[in-house]
């Protein structure tokens, strides 16, 4: 299956990296494991550097552990790190590919939460 042309769309604007309003209790525990994209208020990609807790609607927010892609590099295989303590010190292992103008995620369900922010411009 084509994460690029087959992927569930996570919009919600509590997701964001910058949302520390409470509650902080989401997580994605209900999540069926498949391709995922960030769009709208969650951003569009996964923040690639660690996220404080509190954040992104959780307590423990997911962020990816190096950088996103290239379209050429095709798909990447890339830890996913939870502030557990502020350090990301637990981590599982997902997908990354580049669809050229937006990024897709093969995650899987977690007792935890991805974490979504806005791009500063273009993807690379």
């Amino acid at each position: 299956m084509d994460g690029c042309t087959n992927y569930t769309v996570l919009s919600e604007a509590d997701r964001a990296q910058g949302d520390a309003e409470p509650p902080h209790e989401r997580n994605d525990s209900s999540l069926v494991t498949g391709w995922y994209c960030f769009q709208g208020a969650a951003g569009d990609r996964m923040p690639d550097k660690c996220v404080f807790s509190y954040r992104c609607g959780t307590e423990h927010p997911g962020w990816l552990k190096g950088a996103h892609p290239t379209v050429a590099e095709g798909v990447l295989t890339r830890k996913v790190c939870y502030s557990i303590d502020d350090f990301g010190n637990l981590n599982f292992i997902i997908k990354v590919k580049n669809c050229s103008s937006y990024f897709v995620y093969e995650l899987q369900r977690t007792e935890y939460r991805y974490g979504g922010k806005a791009s500063a411009g273009k993807l690379h």
